[in-house]
């Protein structure tokens, strides 16, 4: 039996959540492997974690002007 075959059997034992799994990381590994799609996941992935970071400070500030605001030390 080729590697192909026995991972075709096991993906047929996996239920379908899991089959999805297997589906998904395929389809990274086939981006992966096309050097153009693979720069432009990794820019997209810089790029939302840069976003990621930038909302959490946001969502800091929000906070410490929505307590100032409440101790009255600010006026709306």
């Amino acid at each position: 039996m080729t590697v192909y075959d026995a991972t075709i059997a096991k993906i047929r034992q996996l239920p379908e959540p899991l089959v999805q799994e297997v589906n998904d990381f395929v389809d990274f590994l086939l981006m992966k492997k096309d050097s153009t799609r693979w720069q432009l996941w990794a820019q997209f992935a810089e790029a939302l974690e840069t976003a990621e970071s930038d909302f959490s400070e946001y969502l800091t500030n929000l906070e410490d002007y929505d307590n100032r605001l409440a101790r009255g030390e600010i006026q709306w």
